[in-house]
């Protein structure tokens, strides 16, 4: 049995990563969140305690957590400010949390001589052109684009000086975007589906032709048991399930499912900056870890995620009102 601290694990994937340890390891873990608008503490009712444990802090205090990460093996870092049209209109959490609150936890890890793996995103790289054959790899240069992008590109930097530099023990991984159970409304899919349920109708940015290639959470949360246990220290991992869809595609995808016409949605003013497509090619980790995704049929999972927001209303309602006020004065 392993010890994991888990940094963000009230919110949206780390939730879902604390659930699928607990459902396919014998692992204890510790979640360390600070409970921010996004992070919730109902996505972590029912788990076993004998085996998990909830600590409601900050990752930039440093003595917290030089106390959490001595008392564990792997530091799992998913903690983070992650909402790019937030990040447009107020940059300093992204800093503080992204950039300080790595830098904090790094340090206890390597004083501590910890493994550590951090979570990232495919978002460092910049976006790719619609007609473009090519898709992401680890080798592919950083090009943020928002203060969201950038200061997790410099927390992935951070890791590789620490690497470097001091030893640390630490992979990293950049995954593609994320649907499944227990995602904040504020988010694309889940907007879509409450916004259905609720009688309104969904919102397409522009003309809703941009490309991101999704993964379910439950396939993430698997790449990055791999990763933990069988890759190699200093290394990139990309994580992706070859999910391509534009927006339009996805809106469209979710009225069928709703029962209502596809064309039953309104278009809406253009985040600012907003990349045009995100693709992932995911072979190192497929070829030298042997992962492969479980949910590679898009329209079933997201059928599936349908499934659980009508079932989980009391989950996601008391978000939904002020989310939603929020997007109507930025005319989205």
């Amino acid at each position: 049995m392993q010890r994991l601290l888990v940094t963000g694990g009230a919110g949206f994937i780390g939730s879902n990563f604390v659930h699928y340890v607990l459902e396919n390891t014998d692992d204890h873990v510790t979640v360390l969140d600070k409970l921010t608008y996004a992070g919730n503490r109902e996505s972590l009712r029912g788990l076993p305690e004998d085996r998990f444990t909830f600590v409601e802090g900050d990752i930039t205090d440093a003595a917290l957590v030089d106390g959490l990460v001595a008392e564990t093996d792997v530091v799992v870092h998913y903690a983070a400010e992650s909402h790019n049209d937030n990040s447009l209109h107020d940059p300093r959490p992204f800093l503080d949390t992204n950039i300080i609150g790595t830098y904090t936890l790094i340090e206890a890890a390597r004083k501590h001589s910890k493994r550590f793996h951090h979570i990232s995103t495919d978002e460092v790289y910049g976006d790719l052109e619609l007609d473009d054959p090519e898709r992401f790899t680890e080798q592919t240069p950083y090009n943020p684009s928002s203060p969201y992008s950038s200061t997790k590109a410099g927390s992935d930097l951070l890791v590789r000086a620490w690497v470097r530099s001091f030893g640390l023990q630490a992979t990293i991984s950049n995954c593609s975007n994320n649907y499944g159970p227990y995602q904040h409304v504020e988010k694309f899919i889940p907007r879509q589906i409450t916004n259905v349920i609720d009688g309104v109708r969904p919102k397409l940015y522009g003309k809703g032709e941009n490309v991101r290639d999704w993964i379910h959470a439950n396939d993430h949360s698997s790449a990055v048991l791999a990763i933990i246990a069988k890759g190699t220290i200093g290394e990139t991992y990309l994580i992706g399930a070859d999910g391509e869809k534009n927006n339009k595609d996805v809106v469209e995808l979710i009225l069928k499912h709703m029962g209502q016409s596809p064309d039953a949605y309104d278009h809406v003013v253009d985040r600012p900056g907003h990349d045009l497509r995100y693709a992932i090619d995911s072979t190192k980790l497929r070829d030298e870890l042997g992962w492969e995704p479980k949910f590679s049929n898009f329209d079933a999972g997201i059928e599936d995620t349908i499934d659980w927001y009508r079932n989980n209303e009391q989950w996601w309602r008391p978000q939904k009102a002020a989310t939603e006020a929020k997007y109507k004065e930025q005319g989205q």
